[in-house]
């Protein structure tokens, strides 16, 4: 349990380090009227996260390298690469009631979230 805890905290450190990264790079050369630094993010996270899940399916990879890359890195660099996952394994599964709610109610709560937060402390 520590060793996971360990190995997931290692890849989420340089996975946040990273998003922090892009972030200054796209703040300085791209557009400052749209987040295109959370946008690559996002895009590239799910684009790692759907490939570190096929690798490790398919190869006879320890659990340790998904929990460091997928979980950790994956996690560290965007949670949306994580959302975006668990939409495809419920539409995959044919569960698309599952999927609507866990989309719109998703980005519901999170807004109703930011919302509660900028009133309890404004």
């Amino acid at each position: 349990m520590m060793r996971s805890l360990l190995i997931i905290g290692l890849g989420g450190g340089v996975g946040s380090v990273l998003r922090w990264l892009v972030a200054q790079w796209a703040g300085k050369y791209l557009s400052i009227q749209f987040p295109w630094g959370t946008f690559i993010v996002n895009f590239f996270g799910c684009l790692l996260i759907g490939a570190i899940v096929q690798i490790t399916d398919r190869a006879d990879v320890s659990d340790q390298w998904r929990l460091l890359l997928a979980t950790g890195f994956c996690g560290g660099f965007t949670t949306f690469s994580a959302f975006a996952l668990e939409n495809f394994k419920l539409i995959e599964s044919g569960n698309y009631q599952g999927f609507v709610l866990y989309t719109f109610g998703s980005i519901a709560a999170g807004l109703v979230g930011v919302l509660a937060g900028f009133k309890i402390l404004g």
